[in-house]
């Protein structure tokens, strides 16, 4: 079974993004053999907004999201300590710094994202990072 850690870009995929890559990112969510790992941090990063423009079926989609997730990440010293880290020797930006944290503290074994090879979350070697636009690697 497989830890995987979804970036926010993957959750707004599914319900902003075009029909395939929606499908593509469910599939990748709810495969049989990947369990689910998240945090604070990235539910923060989707549900407020949402909640503020009263966007329903989207508030609904990451609370229901929320429940399919099997453990949190929840050692804030830890995390804060780790993102600090990322951020300083691979030049992550500081929400990709505290996901990546955030997975690595609980031993997910991979990182999960919408973004394409080249960027800077693909320069961390501490987790794997997968692109949903790869899918054959999942």
């Amino acid at each position: 079974m497989t830890l995987s850690f979804m970036d926010a870009g993957v959750l707004i995929q599914v319900v902003r993004g075009n029909e395939a890559i929606s499908e593509t990112t469910l599939d990748v969510i709810y495969a049989a053999d990947r369990k689910l790992a998240s945090s604070f941090y990235l539910m923060l990063e989707v549900l407020p907004k949402s909640q503020f423009n009263k966007r329903t079926d989207e508030i609904e989609f990451y609370q229901s999201y929320s429940t399919l997730v099997s453990v949190w990440a929840t050692d804030w010293e830890a995390i804060h300590k780790e993102a600090e880290r990322q951020a300083r020797l691979y030049g992550l930006n500081a929400m990709d710094a505290l996901h990546i944290a955030a997975a690595l503290s609980v031993g997910a074994d991979e990182f999960v994202t919408v973004e394409r090879e080249g960027k800077s979350l693909f320069r961390t070697p501490d987790i794997r990072i997968v692109s949903v636009y790869l899918t054959s690697h999942l």
